[in-house]
């Protein structure tokens, strides 16, 4: 059976508009994905439907749709997307509009059951992440367009795979493949040399789409459009496996894929093929993703400049401290960011930036009674004075948080383009998670000289968030360098490399094949992106910080 060809058109809500055609017509393709749901997306579009009860999904997809629906049509391409969001069946609906408009006939079908925002008092969106399941009724029925709402990332291949191959829910190998290169393909070009360590080892200026030659058997080859911007190797592909993810068992409710499993090798230009994972009955309970508000926020940045930073940041605190003890404010956070240099050619290099962030639950305690003692200072505080933005009202902020029911929780339906409503039932077998025991290190470097050198150099690393927790992966590219990243860049090397996780919850897994470990620091993003608890609150950036630090390497690495 010749592979099922399954491209990506979207990572995320606001992803490139023209990639839908680009996609289409730059290459040979049977499929399209389009991911446009975040944990942070989520917490978007429920506030949208606050205002309007009839938003809810992403407005940007019919737009991309009206350009390319007949020429998707004329090519015999189905298109999956999640960017049904909170109301899968309105973008159903406007998807059948948009087509009767033009002409074009095409069936279009929806997912629910994700939706348990009910069960859930206190929050403005509840949502359990779905499989694949019901893409696939949807498709063997004869779907041209499947439209969900919150289904895991990597169902969005999943589910077309299952169609295709006709994969049953105990395939579970087949499916671990699957959802491996849905993973892959998840974040679009970040794939293809987007958000890439090295970078400068291509020409990543516009990268093209990545897409995933999908085999009976569950393995792949990920690889991207000829001509196309960027490039697939192995090291853009182990770099977005790490992404986002933590131990050696990736779960999900088709199946939980061993990522200390999977083999990857370079299949030529442009072309990595994905080998070897094995898939195991997915976990007892179903992931939900809560979304509420947190409360109220704002924030002032001071720019100080030139001479006596620490003393003219420690005044705007004296000063400020009246206004915030009459009310104070739940929380308080002061953060003096040195970007100034000595003997500074410019103004901005020579300026630091002094942030204070205040939240509560009450929007005037963080409001203009704040606002209003900031700005009072403007010709009553240190030379200079300055901020980047007057200071607002305060807006609010939400707050992530995950728990788990059991399937039966989510009434999981395809709902297909003639009406029928077809139930998804739930796996029928399930397998408890739990931790995979450490590997054996490999042996260690001989001896040998050493030089003090910024880690990034012998290794590649990307970064991201689960809620309040970040993931650090970091990758070797050459065995030597494997043998010695095991041995040197354990847990507490991590903590004393990045200080603001001394204090929490730091776990190391181990993944041989990939020649890689992933980190897991808990808590070090509050209560999840939308709280913006820190400077890089996604922590997409976590991962290069940590590259830049110096470390005694050895010289036969460099």
């Amino acid at each position: 059976m010749n592979p099922l060809r399954i491209g990506n058109f979207s990572g995320f809500y606001g992803d490139r508009s023209a990639a839908l055609r680009e996609m289409l017509t730059g290459g040979e393709v049977d499929v399209l994905t389009g991911d446009y749901l975040a944990e942070l997306t989520m917490l978007i579009l429920a506030r949208d439907r606050l205002k309007d009860p009839s938003a809810g999904y992403a407005r940007t997809f019919p737009r991309q749709l009206e350009d390319c629906l007949g020429l998707a049509r004329e090519r015999g391409v189905r298109i999956v997307t999640n960017a049904g969001g909170l109301d899968p069946a309105g973008l159903a609906g406007e998807i059948r509009r948009l087509a009767d408009r033009l002409g074009i006939p095409v069936r279009v079908a929806h997912v629910e059951g994700d939706d348990l925002t009910a069960a859930h008092p206190g929050t403005l969106a509840a949502h359990a992440y779905l499989g694949g399941f019901g893409i696939a009724e949807c498709l063997r029925a004869g779907a041209d367009v499947v439209v969900t709402g919150r289904v895991t990332d990597a169902a969005l291949v999943t589910g077309p795979a299952a169609a295709h191959f006709g994969w049953r829910p105990d395939d579970h190998d087949a499916l671990a493949g699957a959802v491996v290169a849905g993973h892959v393909l998840e974040c679009g070009t970040q794939a293809t040399g987007g958000n890439y360590a090295f970078f400068t080892e291509g020409d990543v200026r516009r990268p093209g789409f990545p897409l995933a030659e999908i085999h009976a058997d569950g393995s792949s080859v990920i690889t991207k459009h000829p001509g196309t911007g960027g490039f697939v190797d192995v090291g853009t592909v182990t770099a977005q496996l790490l992404y986002e993810t933590g131990g050696a068992r990736y779960a999900g409710p088709d199946v939980t894929a061993r990522l200390d499993t999977v083999r990857l090798g370079p299949e030529g230009p442009d072309r990595v093929r994905i080998e070897g994972v094995r898939g195991e009955a997915p976990p007892p309970t179903l992931k939900v993703g809560l979304n509420r508000l947190g409360g109220f926020r704002n924030e002032v940045v001071f720019v100080l400049t030139g001479l006596g930073i620490e003393a003219k940041a420690a005044l705007v605190r004296e000063q400020l401290a009246d206004a915030l003890a009459k009310s104070p404010p739940r929380e308080v956070r002061w953060e003096l960011v040195r970007t100034d240099r000595a003997d500074a050619d410019t103004e901005e290099t020579a300026s630091a930036l002094l942030r204070l962030v205040v939240r509560d639950p009450d929007q005037r305690v963080v409001g203009r009674a704040l606002s209003g003692a900031a700005v009072e200072l403007a010709l009553a505080s240190y030379p200079g004075f300055h901020v980047l933005a007057p200071p607002g009202k305060g807006a609010p902020y939400g707050v992530f948080e995950e728990v788990y029911v059991p399937y039966v929780g989510a009434a999981h339906v395809a709902v297909l383009h003639d009406g029928r409503r077809i139930p998804v039932p739930p796996p029928q077998e399930t397998r408890p998670l739990a931790a995979v025991p450490d590997p054996p290190l490999p042996e260690p470097l001989p001896p040998g000289p050493t030089r003090r050198a910024p880690l990034g150099l012998v290794v590649g690393a990307r970064s991201g968030d689960k809620g309040g927790n970040a993931n650090v992966g970091v990758w070797a590219r050459s065995e030597d360098a494997w043998r010695w990243l095991a041995h040197t860049l354990t847990a507490d090397a991590f903590r004393r490399l990045i200080p603001e996780s001394r204090d929490l919850p730091v776990t190391r897994h181990l993944l041989p094949n990939l020649r890689a470990v992933n980190f897991v620091v808990e808590g070090i993003l509050g209560a999840g992106v939308a709280a913006q608890a820190r400077f890089d609150p996604q922590a997409k950036a976590l991962g290069e910080w940590l590259r830049s630090r110096h470390l005694d390497i050895p010289e036969a690495l460099l």
